[in-house]
């Protein structure tokens, strides 16, 4: 079955779907000990949140990139994930979907949460032809996801490495039984239908 253009795939139990983030290590191993992020962790400012576990590997360079050594999975309400959906507004203007620029331009400005559909990757960081989400939390939804949505933060920075050093030793296939198995994510059209084009 081909893949849509834009599709979430997530890991996901009937109550949490699970999102990666990577930080310095200053704030993503105390996040790990303590299953919160600690207080230098900055709610006033943008924090995007990536369901594909192989978009994040390539946005940190397998954990490798400064101040994104420590790659968390970090498992959030699905009640709140999908608030943060409806609430959302594209990143980027797109004629067909918004009435006019200046009218998407209001909507991302007072929106508390933003969507970019990106290339999802391949085990060799390589583009696929279709896309997975990004979701940008500002204002109200990062301090709901910091004080309400979250559930549990795991420190899966050796998994990184584990499933890096199997892609580098050429053992893809043991590399894709190791990495968190997505699937599609389960969200009703009408919650996506101002975010797709």
């Amino acid at each position: 079955m081909q893949e849509p253009k834009n599709r979430i795939r997530a890991c996901y139990t009937p109550t949490t779907v699970t999102v990666y983030q990577a930080y310095a290590p200053a704030i993503g191993l105390p996040a790990a000990r303590e299953g919160r992020f600690p207080a230098i962790w900055q709610r006033d400012r943008m924090t995007w949140i990536k369901p594909s576990f192989l978009w994040m590997m390539y946005r940190s360079g397998w954990a490798a990139k400064e101040g994104q050594e420590t790659v968390l999975a970090i498992e959030i309400a699905r009640q709140g994930f999908e608030w943060a959906l409806r609430h959302a507004c594209l990143s980027h203007y797109e004629q067909g979907l918004h009435t006019d620029r200046a009218a998407w331009k209001r909507q991302l400005k007072r929106a508390p949460a933003r969507v970019q559909w990106d290339p999802e990757r391949d085990l060799h960081m390589q583009p696929l032809p279709y896309r997975s989400l990004q979701l940008g939390l500002t204002g109200e939804a990062a301090h709901r996801y910091a004080d309400e949505w979250t559930v549990a933060i795991t420190d899966v920075t050796q998994l990184a490495h584990e499933v890096h050093a199997l892609v580098r030793e050429g053992n893809l296939a043991a590399a894709g039984r190791l990495r968190p198995q997505e699937l599609p994510y389960p969200v009703e059209d009408s919650v996506l239908a101002h975010l797709s084009s």
